[in-house]
Parts: structure tokens; sequence; C-alpha cells
């Protein structure tokens, strides 16, 4: 086999076999267009239909209702020392119930499905000795590499946005809809706090990059999912065990974790840009050059699973 033109080519004996004509090595068959193998419904319909994927559906869209059951039983949120913080206006309205989801999962909870799906797509095929088969039909590997990131990134942003969607709905279910009421005073109107609430999700997606295209590059060199969801969630943890050691001072800056929660600039009487700013830079930058890394190894990679 031959992989250099980062296509997986079957090449024909020294010979004609009896019967056949010689012909060009890696002709390719009438019809074949590289840009329509492996369409993206295809991917798509494919991930859907693994159970992991209703399995984190179930999860995230169980959470809210955990929650409203917990302040049923519990009586609520209680504010100690005269602090309001964002869990203590849970049960003000459902616009405040969506952005306690929120707060309370982005941390680690959705970490876990953008690991889950960017680094079990590459590997999963070479776990299941498909990989080959997949470039040899022939897929080219930058098309496999781009249909299957869409793909998972597409379904990173279905869980964020899935979970903020049935907690705002099953919020204002239980608490009413209502202005959403912020933790340093005054409230927001209910039609102003969904565009919030949606710029709170997209800043969310964009600083989980780092964490998918970790996941993604880990996907692409090794053949054992668990270890590229695994590492991309540990290392993920490693950067918020060292964003709260304060002695690292103003580098703390430039890891991912340290602006994870800057989103909370969005729940204020007027929006603040600057912090979401720096940490969406910070994010894409590390993400950029890791799915770089992901594609270059990939093509030079010699695929036996």
């Amino acid at each position: 086999m031959s992989s250099s033109n980062g296509v997986v080519a079957v090449t024909e004996p020294a010979g004609p076999a009896p019967g056949r004509t010689a012909g060009p090595a890696t002709a390719a068959a009438p019809g074949y267009r590289a840009g329509r193998t492996l369409p993206l419904r295809v991917e798509a319909m494919r991930q859907w239909r693994r159970r992991r994927t209703m399995v984190m559906a179930l999860v995230l869209g169980a959470l809210p209702f955990i929650l409203i059951a917990a302040f049923a039983i519990g009586g609520g949120p209680d504010r100690e020392g005269g602090r309001v913080t964002l869990m203590d206006t849970a049960t003000a309205s459902g616009a405040n119930f969506a952005a306690t989801c929120l707060f309370v999962s982005a941390g680690f909870l959705l970490v876990v499905p953008v690991a889950l799906f960017c680094g079990d797509t590459v590997a999963s095929e070479a776990n299941w000795s498909s990989l080959r088969y997949l470039l040899a039909a022939p897929v080219p590997r930058a098309r496999l590499l781009w249909s299957k990131l869409v793909v998972a990134l597409a379904f990173s942003l279905a869980a964020m946005v899935l979970l903020p969607v049935v907690a705002l709905a099953a919020g204002s279910v239980a608490y009413g809809w209502g202005p959403l009421e912020l933790p340093t005073g005054g409230s927001l109107p209910a039609g102003d706090a969904v565009p919030r609430l949606t710029l709170v999700v997209a800043f969310i997606f964009v600083s989980q990059l780092v964490t998918a295209a970790l996941a993604f590059w880990l996907s692409t060199r090794t053949d054992a999912p668990l270890g590229a969801v695994g590492g991309a969630v540990g290392l993920t943890i490693v950067g918020n065990v060292l964003d709260a050691v304060t002695a690292l001072g103003s580098w703390r800056e430039f890891l991912p974790a340290h602006w994870q929660f800057a989103w909370a600039d969005a729940l204020q009487p007027q929006l603040e840009w600057g912090g979401m700013l720096k940490g969406a830079a910070v994010s894409v930058t590390y993400a950029v050059v890791l799915f770089a890394l992901a594609f270059r190894g990939f093509a030079r990679k010699d695929v036996v699973s």
C-alpha cells in the first residue's frame, strides 16, 4: 500500500494476472470525486446512533430536573453573609435557573461531551480496525479528518445548547418567566436575558475549543478512544489546577482555564467584552496549533489499524 499522497491506494502486482490487462496502479474509478467521500450527513448519522451520544444527551437533559428537585428538597439556595452569588438567584426565574445550570456545569460537565465527541472520532475507527478501510475506499485523509471534526464540533455545540434550553424551559415552569436578576444588583428584562445567555453559550463553546483540539489531536495519535478522551479531560483538569496557583501571577493569563468563567461579564447591566475577548483569543490560538498538529501528523502517519 502507498499513503504518501494522503490516500491509501492498493497497488497492482508486478505483472498482469491472466485475463487482465495492466493499467495505472492508482487510476481513479469513473465518477470518483474526493470531495464527495464520507459526506457529513453520513458521519453525523453514524455518530448519532452511537450509544454514548444518547447517554450524554440524557445526562445533560436530566441535570436541570435534578437541580430543581434538589432546590425543592433543600428549600432553595441560602444567601450567606449577605453576599449574593449566581447560585443564590437560581430560583428567581427561568433565566436565572438556566444561568445557574451553566455555572455549575461549565467547569467540568460540559468538558466531558467535548472531549468525548472529539476524542472518540479517529481513535474509535482505529480501535475497530476500520480506519484503513475508510482510507482505502479511498477517502482522502484530510477529507476524513474534516468530516469527523466538523461533526464532532457540531455535536459538542448541540450538547452545550441542550443544557440551557432544557434548563430555561424547566426553570420557567418551576419558577416562572421573568427578568434575569443579576448578582451584582439590578436585573435584565426577560427579552434581553435570552440573547445574553446565547452569548454565554457561544463563549463557553469557544473556550472549549482547546479541549476539542487536544482530544482530536490525541485521537489521531492513539488507537485507544478512552486514552484520547481521558487525556484531554485530564490535561484540562491540570490547567484548572495550575490556574489556582496564584504564585504564577500574570502567567496564568496564558492558560485557557483562567478565562473559563469570563462569560460572567455578559451577566452585567453593561455588557463587558474585555475578558471574553482575551479568553477567546487564548483558546483559539491553542486550538489552531493543536488542530494543525493533528492534520499534519495524520497526513504522515502509517495507518495500519
